[in-house]
């Protein structure tokens, strides 16, 4: 009987030792730092891994916190740029808790701590933009804008106990009736620039068209007079020659021009004439010996212009 009871009184004690310990113990992880509280009073803090002792509650209660980086999304908000344009920015932000004990002072939380973040990155972000144009925000300056927003919400985060690693801007737009303005005043202007280039380009195919027509027309015109002159100078060469070879025999150059006058004037089909009987025109239809005859008196007949 005194054995049963020393067994149970034995199991009993262990039982509150294994409760003791385990209600005294708290283990941190590698991702986390904890806040030791002695009736709602901060007794310590730990922030390496590892197994900690401490009160049993409800005497130390134990909160942890989260090291690693805590990502907070921002609603949509309208903001006016320095160039009077209304914009719609979404931005989101990247924090950690830096100061433990801070932290835990200041909002207690990571939802308070979020709704706290919220409200300082957006009036920063209104704060900063508000001074940029609409064109900086989205294509020159953008990376600078968000540095500045960053390090102004960094001043106001740190007697939160929090450091902010980056606040990046998501989407800076027009709202969507303003889009959609936009985009047709665009496709408005890239038209009357179409328009411009074309007519520009017809007016400049015109000029190089009447620029080559006159070149066409000057060299076929230059082309032409040294045809011309060419061949005059050649109709001079020939008639020189033809008159120094016609000139040595007389008698030969009556006889070849009254062949070329017969060749022209008697044409196939219609040899009809209207003649003297005693035109000399035909003398050479008698023979050779009718134009010694004929003497020296007689004119030769000229003969028709070759084509």
């Amino acid at each position: 009987m005194n054995g049963s009871i020393l067994r149970v009184g034995a199991l009993i004690l262990v039982g509150l030792v294994a409760v003791l310990l385990y209600a005294g113990t708290f283990v941190v992880q590698q991702t986390q730092s904890a806040i030791v509280l002695q009736f709602g009073r901060v007794r310590t803090i730990a922030t390496a891994p590892g197994l900690y002792f401490k009160l049993p509650a409800p005497f130390e209660t134990v909160t942890f916190l989260d090291n690693r980086i805590l990502d907070l999304d921002l609603p949509s908000q309208e903001i006016i740029a320095s160039d009077q344009k209304r914009l719609v920015v979404d931005a989101f932000t990247r924090y950690r808790i830096s100061d433990p004990l801070k932290f835990y002072q200041a909002v207690n939380s990571i939802p308070r701590a979020n709704s706290q973040l919220a409200s300082i990155v957006n009036g920063n972000v209104r704060s900063v933009l508000a001074e940029a144009s609409f064109t900086a925000m989205v294509r020159t300056d953008r990376s600078r804008l968000m540095s500045r927003i960053r390090d102004d919400v960094n001043r106001e985060a740190a007697r939160f106990g929090m450091t902010v690693v980056d606040v990046r801007l998501r989407r800076v737009d027009l709202p969507a009736a303003n889009s959609q303005a936009v985009f047709q005043r665009m496709q408005t202007e890239r038209q009357r620039e179409a328009a411009e280039a074309r007519a520009l380009g017809a007016q400049q195919a015109q000029e190089i068209r009447a620029r080559a027509d006159r070149d066409s027309t000057v060299i076929v015109a230059e082309a032409q007079r040294r045809s011309d002159e060419v061949r005059g100078e050649g109709e001079g060469e020939r008639n020189r020659v033809f008159a120094e070879a016609f000139g040595k025999d007389p008698e030969f150059f009556a006889f070849y021009r009254s062949m070329q006058a017969y060749e022209a004037s008697i044409k196939p089909g219609d040899t009809r004439m209207v003649l003297s009987p005693d035109t000399p025109f035909f003398r050479f239809f008698n023979g050779p010996q009718a134009q010694r005859d004929a003497g020296a008196t007689t004119t030769v007949p000229a003969a028709p212009a070759r084509p």
